[in-house]
């Protein structure tokens, strides 16, 4: 068992290696050196005589060193303000084939890779220093257009040299000139017949809104009270109240109907001579079904409004609605009469419906989806 496990696997190695000999050579034929310099190497990590590995190694490397080379002089002559950044990527992609060939013992010895470290750093520093001074000076215009051009300039040098310069805290300031900013108050709740609280539905959206707090890559969402520590001067703010419900409005349905039994069962015993018979018939029973469903719905109200202008740009309202039902049964007659089914009915029982805050709770739910749904579809062209 043992000597076929060892022939599997040494068959399994030399397709793999044969696999990625024919990659290597079909990369060099369409100009991809870097990827047969890198299936190159990696086949001869596991075998370092392999012959055409080698010879594709030899021609690959100064083939690829040359292509970049040429893109990193052709850069130089370009007028691009960000060319310091296209020369970064030749000099990352040359470093890294510099990195995979100094791991490959056998391959070292084959070409002598070049180390673009320090030309690296450079054009990483200079890359990061022209997006920053392009972010700065679209910044400095103070629009909430240009901040945001400035941060996503800012993005792209964090990216490019983490913590260059202060660009975090340009970060923090462009997006505040940026953002579009929107205080959602407390939901209301009135109602004459009932004191139900709006706990769960506000929470719901606090919920979503400190999860989803950026709906919009530059519009971002606050509570009233963190609006007012922070001292936000909003945008929008969005009014939510329920302005029309009913909890609990009940509907009793009953059904009677006499039923039969499907065949004949023994209803009794008579006198034959000096025996007695039983007796066989059809047997009856008022079989009443009664279904209880206890009706609640509500319309919430959104409004949001400008803030400055204190005028009303889009409100609509959302529905939503639940329904408890509850079944049960009872018979008068002979059981005999009823299906399966029919007496699994009478086994219910009436039940309690559930307090008018639970179904409140239950009603508002189909309204958080529409109202959640709306924010993001609104908010999505800001």
């Amino acid at each position: 068992m043992k000597k076929y496990f060892t022939l599997f696997l040494y068959f399994t190695v030399t397709i793999s290696l044969l696999s990625n000999c024919k990659s290597a050579e079909k990369s060099l034929k369409r100009g991809d050196f870097d990827d047969s310099v890198i299936r190159a190497a990696e086949k001869l990590r596991g075998n370092p005589e392999h012959s055409s590995s080698i010879d594709i190694l030899k021609q690959a490397y100064p083939l690829a060193l040359e292509q970049h080379l040429n893109d990193i002089k052709q850069n130089k002559e370009s007028e691009d303000l960000f060319k310091w950044e296209a020369e970064l990527q030749s000099f990352e992609k040359l470093n890294r084939l510099f990195q995979i060939i100094e791991q490959c013992g056998s391959c070292s010895k084959i070409v002598t890779a070049q180390n673009f470290a320090q030309e690296e750093k450079m054009a990483r520093h200079n890359a990061a220093n022209v997006r920053y001074k392009e972010a700065q000076t679209l910044l400095a215009i103070g629009d909430r257009e240009n901040a945001r051009k400035a941060y996503e300039h800012f993005e792209v040098v964090n990216s490019i040299l983490p913590n260059f310069n202060d660009v975090k805290k340009k970060l923090d300031l462009a997006y505040e000139i940026a953002s579009f900013k929107v205080v959602v108050e407390q939901v209301l709740v009135t109602s004459r017949t009932y004191q139900l609280s709006n706990e769960y539905f506000q929470e719901r959206v606090n919920e979503y809104l400190q999860t989803n707090k950026r709906l919009n890559k530059f519009v971002r969402f606050y509570m009233p009270e963190e609006a007012a520590n922070l001292k936000i001067q909003p945008d929008h703010i969005i009014k939510l109240q329920f302005d029309d419900f009913v909890v609990g409005n009940t509907l009793v349905e009953k059904n009677t109907e006499v039923v039969i039994s499907k065949d004949s069962v023994k209803i009794g015993e008579k006198q034959v001579g000096r025996s007695k018979k039983p007796v066989y018939d059809k047997v009856t029973a008022k079989f009443t079904q009664s279904r209880k469903t206890v009706l609640s719905a509500g319309l919430l109200d959104m409004q949001i409004m400008d803030f400055k202008t204190k005028r009303v740009v889009t409100q609509e309202k959302f529905n939503g609605e639940y329904n408890w039902m509850c079944e049960w049964a009872h018979f008068n007659g002979d059981e005999r009469a009823l299906t399966a089914a029919q007496i699994r009915q009478c086994k219910s029982q009436e039940l309690l419906p559930p307090a008018p805050q639970q179904l409140f709770i239950e009603f508002s739910k189909p309204i958080y989806e529409r109202l959640t749904s709306k924010l993001q579809t609104y908010y999505a062209k800001y």
